[in-house]
């Protein structure tokens, strides 16, 4: 079955290595809590809001040695009065994978955005 987990986590400040350590951050969660086989990990898209200018999330993978995954960066939309200097996240994988078992990581301010999620 192919299934996505959703992330989401922010930064203190617009950083290159705050970002890294932040997007490495939510994704060990991500894949710890769902027990995702590295190789079952289909593709990975970030958002990022528009004050977060100085790295790539994709690059953190990359650093993490994810490499046979499809990575993706875009620009989050802009809504006004929205949380800033957050990093979003959808990671799609294949394999034996349950929609109803998966677990979703908001961390650090970001856990403002699915508080039911809150563990």
């Amino acid at each position: 079955m192919t299934v996505s987990i959703r992330g989401a986590v922010t930064v203190e400040a617009d950083d290159k290595e705050l970002i890294y350590e932040a997007t490495a951050e939510m994704m060990k969660e991500i894949i710890g809590a769902n027990h995702v086989k590295t190789e079952d990990i289909v593709s990975i898209v970030f958002t990022a809001t528009n004050d977060i200018t100085k790295a790539y999330p994709a690059v953190a993978v990359r650093n993490m040695g994810i490499t046979g995954a499809a990575l993706m960066c875009l620009q989050e939309m802009y809504v006004e009065g929205s949380l800033r200097k957050c990093i979003r996240v959808m990671v799609t994988v294949e394999g034996d994978y349950d929609r109803k078992d998966l677990k979703h990581a908001y961390l650090r301010g970001a856990q403002v955005l699915r508080p039911d999620l809150k563990r």
